[in-house]
């Protein structure tokens, strides 16, 4: 199969338009297997097929797309760096945008090859034009090349290539293009960051990280709500947030937040500030950053009685950010009555509000309550009780009744709920006192997607494996969740049928 192939390769080669001969072959190569093309891989002469790509017939780009795609994979990417240099170049510049992403897919290849890499390091037009890839309106294109050039800076070798160069004036030049090009290149520069201390070195020696924290702190209420997820990115890593502290943006950010109340455009970035900000605090500490910035907690109050869904979402995934460690809960129990009170709008909001903001509400509830069995004292126990309690008068049916709702992500996040309380004894009682509970855990039929199968599963798997649970559900009822266990998810019971003699 891989000989007709080659046969017909030779075939296009030799002629001048060769449309019937490329439908063949693209017919062909379908069926042959990519070892056996790696095999011929020496003897693939492509130089005809690309120049076929120059050609303005939509049908004979298409074919030699999807043609070159098989073929290259079957080629080393030192052999591809080394003997398709001109026809990579030609590629980046190509009209048609498939002709593009096939070339950068390519590249991508190129660069995750530790030999191959050091070809395209010394090709700097090659490099210049990935970097006006970003420039493009095709996203896939633009995607591809960031990809491509952050990769290529995991090494020494690529940050001195991208910032000791002419390829930083091409990097800025390409940013003028408009705003859209300007804050994929900020995604870069953060990605470029995010990788070490050296890296962001580099990036902000460039003037670019600056350029951004400057926009982000600037006038243009846009403008912020789009870069403060950049710098949440950036954020994520230690060094990215010693540098933020360094320069005063944590600080920044924070006076932004105390003045917005007295600015009329303030829900444009708000929702991203306060994001920051609780993100933060869960990869620090929350109790520092709570107590040196007392305007975030407010602000997170203040939002989740907003009347806009926005506002209250993002306030909801806060709180269950800021709450998802042990630390965090203990913050968020200092505010007292006013968390309690809090605790009553999100069961308010679990049952009435629109589906999303359900779902979110509910993944929250999650993130607070759960208690990993070796932080479970009895002060945190007393806790998480009072917490499910003030979430509503009889909020275990409250659960319940959203879990039978015709909606496999709220049925979903509704077990998930159970699932983050289900190893902790004041649940369990809960649980086994609550009439028909138990049989509605191991009802296999309540449940008929595979997603809503998979969330059973895990509440009964975390209900069978607490110490607690055959003491506190009885014997006879911890061997029924065993045994739903060691069934698996998906387990169907046979429906036994009976013969009957003479019957058709």
């Amino acid at each position: 199969m891989a000989a007709q192939a080659l046969a017909l390769l030779r075939e296009v080669a030799r002629l001048e338009a060769p449309l019937e001969e490329l439908r063949a072959l693209h017919s062909v190569l379908q069926a042959v297997p990519l070892n056996e093309l790696r095999e011929q891989a020496a003897e693939l002469r492509l130089g005809p097929l690309f120049s076929l790509l120059n050609e303005n017939h939509r049908e004979k780009t298409t074919l030699c797309v999807s043609i070159l795609e098989r073929l290259l994979q079957a080629m080393e990417p030192v052999h591809m760096a080394r003997n398709l240099r001109v026809d990579l170049q030609r590629g980046l510049i190509h009209p048609d945008d498939s002709v593009k992403i096939l070339t950068l897919s390519q590249i991508g290849r190129i660069v995750e090859n530790s030999d191959a890499v050091t070809e395209i390091l010394n090709n700097a037009e090659l490099l210049k034009q990935i970097v006006y890839c970003i420039g493009g309106e095709n996203l896939s294109v633009a995607k591809a090349a960031i990809k491509s050039l952050s990769r290529i800076s995991l090494t020494q070798a690529g940050l001195e290539a991208l910032f000791e160069s002419n390829l930083l004036d091409d990097l800025k030049s390409v940013m003028k293009t408009n705003d859209i090009v300007r804050y994929r290149v900020y995604e870069l520069i953060v990605e470029i960051s995010s990788v070490s201390p050296e890296s962001l070195n580099y990036c902000t020696t460039s003037g670019l990280v600056t350029q951004l924290l400057r926009e982000l702190t600037g006038e243009d209420v846009l403008v912020r709500a789009t870069c403060i997820e950049m710098v949440t990115s950036l954020a994520y890593t230690h060094h990215g947030r010693q540098y933020l502290a360094q320069e005063g943006v944590i600080d920044q950010i924070s006076n932004i937040i105390v003045g917005a109340d007295s600015d009329p455009f303030s829900s444009f970035y708000l929702p991203g500030f306060v994001k920051f900000f609780g993100n933060l605090a869960v990869m620090d500490s929350p109790q520092q950053i709570c107590e040196r910035y007392p305007i975030f907690v407010e602000k997170v109050f203040e939002m989740t009685e907003s009347q806009d869904p926005t506002m209250t979402g993002v306030a909801v995934d806060t709180v269950g950010i800021l709450g998802s460690n042990v630390e965090g809960k203990q913050v968020l129990q200092k505010t007292g009555t006013r968390f309690e009170r809090l605790l009553m709008r999100i069961g308010h909001q679990s049952k009435n509000a629109p589906v999303e903001l359900k779902i979110r509400c509910l993944d929250a509830v999650s993130s607070l309550l759960y208690l990993p069995s070796e932080q479970q004292t009895d002060d945190l126990l007393r806790m998480t009780e009072s917490w499910f309690s003030a979430l509503s008068r009889d909020p275990l049916e409250l659960f319940r009744g959203i879990s039978s709702q015709p909606f496999p992500e709220l049925h979903c996040a509704a077990l998930k709920v159970f699932t983050a309380i289900a190893n902790q004894p004041w649940a369990q009682k809960l649980m086994f006192n609550s009439p028909g509970f138990v049989e509605y855990v191991v009802d296999r039929s309540v449940e008929h997607d595979k997603a809503s199968k998979d969330a059973k599963y895990e509440l009964v798997k975390a209900l069978a494996n607490s110490k607690t649970i055959a003491e506190i559900f009885g014997n006879p009822n911890y061997l029924r969740l065993r045994t739903y266990l060691s069934e698996g998810p998906y387990y169907v019971k046979p429906v036994s049928t009976t013969a009957v003699e003479g019957a058709e």
